[in-house]
């Protein structure tokens, strides 16, 4: 049996945890080509004290170790840059590269998608890019859909496609 056979357990990041959670995300932004480098956006996915400060960061431990997060953002809050009255925002989802398959990045969302629930929330909303393929294969399975009106472009240039859970009404 392997590290990786443990469960993946969610929670909220504890300030101790800030730095680790700081540097997978960026790691992953960054590292992966998804961000440039020095740009003022792969400053604020290190800023978790910031982050945590401002909105919900969670967790995903597996093993005793962070495997992966992502910032939980309410309509109207700092971090919400999309979410809109009703909607339950999540952005800056990471995983490390060795935990993906793993359950990590499901479990984040479902998390995110049980609280919007228990919140009596409408929807949950999420920015996402084309090249973030793993992220859309979990993103698809919940039965995410486009919001093409709602789609943005960056500071960059870059196109961001805005995607959206809606949920049952109690």
């Amino acid at each position: 049996m392997g590290e990786m056979d443990s469960a993946v357990v969610v929670r909220t990041a504890r300030p101790e945890e800030y730095d680790a959670v700081g540097e997978l995300t960026v790691d992953v932004y960054v590292g992966e080509g998804y961000v440039r480098s020095g740009s003022p956006y792969a400053a604020q996915l290190a800023d978790t004290v910031h982050r945590a400060s401002a909105a919900q960061v969670l967790v995903a431990v597996q093993a005793d170790r962070i495997v992966g997060s992502l910032t939980v953002a309410r309509a109207g809050a700092p971090y919400a840059e999309i979410a809109r009255p009703g909607e339950l925002e999540f952005r800056m989802l990471a995983v490390s590269k060795r935990a993906r398959g793993f359950g990590a990045g499901t479990t984040l969302v479902r998390t995110v998608i049980e609280m919007a629930v228990a919140e009596g929330r409408d929807a949950v909303v999420l920015t996402t890019m084309s090249a973030m393929v793993d992220a859309r294969r979990i993103y698809d399975r919940y039965g995410f859909v486009p919001a093409p009106d709602r789609d943005w472009i960056t500071d960059a240039g870059e196109l961001l496609t805005v995607l959206r859970l809606e949920l049952p009404r109690g």
